[in-house]
């Protein structure tokens, strides 16, 4: 009895002689189709792209020009140290000329900015400022005319100034008076005199009552043209 439950089950854990083959797993006519219907799809990759082209050659030219600057680059090693110490001197020299008033007052004073500047460039400079000066003459005339020679000085002042402000950047101080500003040292004698004419009208207008007349006017007139005029700004 033992003997025939062992047979049995030995016999029911061997496979069958289809299921050892494959069965139906490797039947041709289930696989084939299948195969065939995904390879036709084009989306598995069964063979290695082509290699890309070869890069075209370098021409001739190209590297004859790329020979010649590199010759240069050779060629000029020895300089590089030199000239990279002389742009940065030349960089500093463009930050002292416009952040620095009095280095760039020294420059334009130099002989040859002077000379290389021509008559041309300074007769248009002063005709530039001629025209400016005239037009505020007109308007300060016109004040004038109406009598109210106190606001016509007053214009004049301002403008003064703003003149002095633009001739000698950095001058005019926020808290400066006229006063001060009239005892300026970096103002040339001719304009700190003509400046000063014209601030002490004010003053005397401002805190010592006393009326600006046409005769005052005149005079602050006068002072104001002669502070337009360039050369009253050149330096004893």
């Amino acid at each position: 009895m033992m003997s025939m439950w062992i047979a049995q089950a030995s016999a029911a854990s061997e496979p069958s002689s289809a299921d050892a083959g494959g069965g139906w797993l490797i039947d041709p006519e289930l696989v084939d189709p299948g195969y065939s219907q995904t390879i036709a799809g084009g989306e598995i990759q069964t063979a290695f792209p082509p290699p890309p082209p070869p890069p075209p050659p370098t021409p001739e030219w190209l590297k004859s020009l790329l020979d010649a600057i590199g010759s240069f680059f050779n060629w000029s090693a020895p300089a590089a140290k030199p000239l990279m110490w002389i742009a940065v001197a030349l960089v500093l020299l463009f930050l002292l000329y416009h952040f620095v008033p009095a280095f760039a007052r020294w420059v334009d004073n130099l002989p040859f900015r002077r000379k290389a500047g021509g008559d041309d460039a300074e007769d248009a400079a002063g005709l530039a400022e001629a025209g400016a000066a005239r037009a505020l003459l007109a308007e300060a005339d016109a004040l004038a005319a109406e009598g109210r020679f106190a606001e016509a000085v007053h214009l004049l002042l301002y403008r003064s100034v703003e003149d002095i402000e633009g001739r000698r950047p950095g001058l005019v101080k926020p808290a400066m008076t006229s006063r001060d500003l009239a005892e300026a040292h970096d103002l040339p004698a001719v304009a700190r005199g003509a400046f000063s004419r014209i601030a002490r009208a004010v003053e005397i207008s401002l805190f010592g009552g006393r009326a600006i007349d046409a005769t005052a006017w005149e005079r602050c007139r006068n002072a104001y043209a002669e502070l337009t005029v360039p050369k009253n700004w050149a330096r004893a």
